[in-house]
């Protein structure tokens, strides 16, 4: 019933950018917090930024200053803007969102733990 679709990744040269696009699809009446997540080839999945519903937002340490996440609640997307980019932010990355309310056959729903298809991001050095 809800489903989340990834674009904009693709391929790119250090210290170039990328924006990621993360948009829920359904009858969707409210999504909790948003996240990006990245996985490295050989490496564990890794969160790169959350944002609230309230809008506050956290990242990882070593984009801080680098990545932007961002989210249109009348569209029900998140993004997240990759600036300077390097080579160790090649990887997968994954949107998610942990609480999304919908409705389906005209009922109210809640689910959890919603994950995109992933999108791949490659810097070239």
């Amino acid at each position: 019933q809800v489903q989340l679709v990834e674009s904009g990744g693709g391929l790119v040269q250090t210290g170039g950018s990328l924006r990621l696009s993360c948009a829920a699809s359904g009858i969707i009446f409210s999504i909790n917090d948003m996240a990006w997540y990245r996985q490295a080839p050989g490496k564990q999945r890794e969160l790169v930024a959350g944002i609230t519903n309230g809008g506050s937002t956290n990242y990882l340490d070593s984009v801080k200053g680098r990545f932007t996440i961002s989210r249109d609640d009348a569209k029900n997307t998140v993004y997240l803007q990759m600036n300077s980019l390097k080579p160790e932010d090649t990887a997968v990355y994954y949107c998610n969102a942990d609480s999304i309310l919908y409705s389906s056959g005209g009922i109210y729903k809640r689910g959890f733990d919603y994950w995109g298809q992933g999108t791949q991001v490659t810097v070239s050095s």
